[in-house]
């Protein structure tokens, strides 16, 4: 009904960090139509997370390790959402309606969850747990510079669920690295937000550290500048894993 609904890519690589893309793909199902949506709605940010794919993929490429990610648009379910979560299945997103998803019947609901979430859930928890040495799981995403009519400074989030180590240690290496960019922990959205339930089910629930990694998306526009930031960041998340394994003080 809902066609392929997650994608898993270099899982031949031997590098021990997993890179988790929730919010890659901007794909309705064609059962689904439009939703009711305009052309520009479903090419904005309220449909998927822009330049997040194309950051996600270069980062694991340059961490050899694998990259889990969502292969529906959000707007059909957010892949970082519980199904309980009142958004997981979005009615309105910022100042927009979505008119598809209003009035759904409980197994309308119950569908999206068993077809879409799932199955996700069960492709990342087993690529977790057949790779015994993982060491880190980092999930990427994006945000438009402009929310509810109000720019938003920020150009890097660093965010943390119940497990902050990782986090803390990545937001120390990159503020260290790069002094010029205006870089935050859990800003601009943070766990209150319902923002972390990737971290928590599966870096949290498997003793696992993971950070989210939130980039304003007018700094990852092109496939230029999605290589120079996935170089940077790769770097920060290396030197941050290595100084948790060796239990370094912050």
């Amino acid at each position: 009904m809902f066609g392929t609904v997650f994608e898993v890519e270099g899982s031949g690589r031997d590098g021990q960090v997993l890179v988790v893309c929730e919010h890659a793909s901007r794909r309705l199902p064609n059962t689904l139509g439009d939703l009711g949506l305009s052309p520009v709605h479903l090419e904005s940010h309220i449909a998927w997370d822009i330049g997040a794919m194309g950051l996600a993929k270069e980062l694991s490429k340059k961490l050899n390790g694998p990259l889990v990610r969502g292969a529906i648009s959000r707007l059909v379910y957010d892949l970082n959402r519980p199904p309980e979560a009142h958004d997981a299945i979005p009615v309105q997103s910022e100042a927009t309606v979505i008119p598809g998803n209003r009035n759904l019947s409980a197994s309308e609901r119950a569908a999206r969850v068993e077809q879409i979430y799932r199955p996700f859930e069960a492709a990342l928890e087993a690529t977790i747990q057949t790779r015994p040495g993982l060491e880190a799981l980092v999930t990427v995403h994006s945000y438009t510079p402009v929310w509810f009519g109000d720019p938003r400074e920020v150009e890097i989030g660093i965010l943390c669920g119940r497990d902050p180590r990782l986090a803390e240690r990545v937001l120390r290496v990159a503020r260290e690295a790069a002094p010029h960019r205006d870089i935050r922990l859990n800003a601009p959205y943070g766990p209150e937000d319902g923002v972390a339930h990737t971290l928590d089910r599966h870096g949290a629930g498997n003793d696992l550290p993971s950070v989210m990694i939130e980039i304003r998306n007018d700094l990852i526009a092109d496939d230029a500048r999605h290589t120079a930031l996935a170089t940077d960041l790769a770097g920060w998340v290396r030197t941050a894993v290595a100084s948790l394994k060796e239990g370094a003080a912050l």
